[in-house]
């Protein structure tokens, strides 16, 4: 290893660009976020991804997405699954 680095060009930001997604911060209830969670390990796919699909799916069904909406379909989501 070098003693010092030249970071003169360096750019802050990730390392690779994240194309077709956002990063968004959004509040979840806590049972909602610990049921697909719980959902994810059973599946083998992240919790994001879970909840990500379920909101795909209802797009696809012509809903809208607002908060209210939301929260309906998650949960809609998590009882139709079990969980």
């Amino acid at each position: 290893m070098k003693k010092e680095y030249d970071f003169s060009k360096g750019k802050v930001g990730p390392v690779l660009d994240s194309t077709g997604k956002t990063r968004v911060t959004m509040y979840l209830d806590n049972d909602v976020l610990a049921a697909f969670r719980t959902r994810s390990e059973a599946a083998c796919k992240g919790y994001q991804t879970l909840i990500n699909e379920a909101l795909r799916q209802h797009l696809a069904e012509g809903e809208t997405v607002n908060e209210e909406n939301l929260r309906r379909i998650l949960r809609e989501e998590l009882e139709r699954t079990g969980s």
